[in-house]
């Protein structure tokens, strides 16, 4: 399987020259080089006897049938947009070896319908909403989404006319019941698979979010005829609540807070900061304790303020539930490591996916690989030969695993 992780991760670097603009990859959601990428996949699909179209979200999707076979189909794909200056492997890596599974799947005659979806879009960076792509697809596109203007001023409904395609039949872009399960296939986007020089892992499950804006008001003033003592800097208690945010986090297994925007006013260097509004993104698996560890820093923030004279308002921007990865597919995955025999381990994720979305309307696993150096959404953002090729052996002992359980 060396020839074809090799071949692969050319592919991969291929399409990353499908790009909006010259000399970096940005791919957003039915631009002009999404019609090159789909041509590419389409005919690789079409070379391994796949029916291929495009739905009215823009998602590539491609059915390989073996003959005199019926049943519940698998679908396996990821997202092939990008966000700016990307790397080339979030996501297309994903579709790639999707498609190179079909390929082991006609290898070992598995009887069990596939379908590849290379998804519209993943990263909400077109028009400021995530997921359009697998939304679709799992049967909860918000209609209203289609008046959401980018920033050129191109409704998200002309994008998709502009396309090719009818954005009154995305309705029709949704699963039957005639699915078996989805899986997808990811980089890390992040350090910990390195840091214990593993190649791969079994995803359990995506991680809650929760972001708030918090708006710290104190009183401007002069910055070299006001008393330390007589100060109300809202900067100062930001700053202090800061702190506390990152002990909290380090305290709590698993949990990760972050503040990371922050705008001050008036923003001069000699006043005395009036008001300070800072974000906050805190994530763990288990939601109890993401939402036990968001009430304790508000907490303490309200304590900060007081004490030093301000004003403390929070605002609630985004409440995910942490969704859990099918246990049945997940204990085929961590299977199928094991038959591969590379070592076997579960981690959460602590970005979204598609496959949080899909989730929600088919039974959904993940396999996560390496990113070396941790580095993701960056032009840095690359992958191992021989990980690829570990995702490639397992696969094949997944859908071996697959076809027993249908030959019984």
């Amino acid at each position: 399987m060396k020839a074809q992780a090799q071949r692969a991760i050319a592919e991969c670097r291929l399409i990353a020259t499908m790009s909006e603009e010259q000399g970096c990859t940005t791919r957003r959601f039915l631009t002009p080089p999404m019609h090159l990428v789909h041509a590419h996949l389409s005919a690789r699909m079409a070379a391994l006897g796949m029916k291929v179209n495009v739905d009215a979200a823009g998602n590539l999707r491609g059915r390989w049938q073996p003959a005199g076979v019926r049943g519940k189909r698998m679908i396996l794909g990821s997202h092939i947009d990008t966000v700016p200056n990307a790397g080339a492997f979030d996501g297309v890596l994903g579709v790639v070896l999707a498609l190179v599974w079909v390929e082991i799947a006609r290898e070992i005659e598995l009887p069990q319908p596939i379908e590849v979806i290379a998804f519209s879009e993943e990263e909400g960076v077109r028009y400021g909403v995530p997921f359009l792509g697998s939304r679709a697809v799992a049967g909860c596109f918000d209609q209203t989404m289609l008046a959401s203007l980018d920033v050129d001023g191109v409704h998200m409904d002309d994008a998709i006319r502009g396309f090719g395609l009818d954005p009154a039949k995305i309705g029709e872009s949704a699963l039957d019941d005639d699915v078996w399960g989805f899986v997808e296939i990811h980089i890390e986007q992040g350090p910990a698979l390195e840091a214990e020089n593993l190649p791969l892992a079994v995803v359990e499950g995506i991680v809650g979010q929760s972001r708030l804006g918090l708006q710290f008001t104190g009183q401007a003033n002069h910055a070299g005829t006001t008393p330390m003592h007589l100060r109300h800097d809202a900067l100062a208690a930001a700053a202090e609540w800061i702190v506390q945010v990152e002990s909290t986090a380090c305290k709590t297994e698993g949990l990760v807070a972050t503040v990371g925007k922050i705008s001050v006013e008036p923003n001069a260097g000699n006043v005395i900061p009036a008001c300070a509004h800072v974000s906050l993104d805190v994530r763990h698996a288990q939601d109890a304790i993401r939402q036990s560890a968001v009430r304790e820093l508000l907490t303490m923030a309200a304590i900060i303020a007081k004490r030093r004279g301000i004003a403390f308002q929070p605002s609630v921007q985004l409440d995910q539930p942490s969704v859990p990865m099918d246990a049945q597919l997940t204990a085929l995955l961590a299977e199928a490591v094991a038959a591969a025999s590379f070592p076997l381990k579960t981690i959460p994720s602590g970005a979204g996916h598609d496959a949080m979305v899909m989730a929600t309307k088919v039974p959904t696993g993940m396999l996560f690989l390496r990113s070396p150096g941790g580095i993701s959404h960056h032009p840095d953002e690359t992958v191992l030969e021989a990980d690829v090729e570990a995702a490639l052996h397992v696969g094949r002992e997944f859908l071996l695993l697959r076809r027993t359980a249908q030959l019984r």
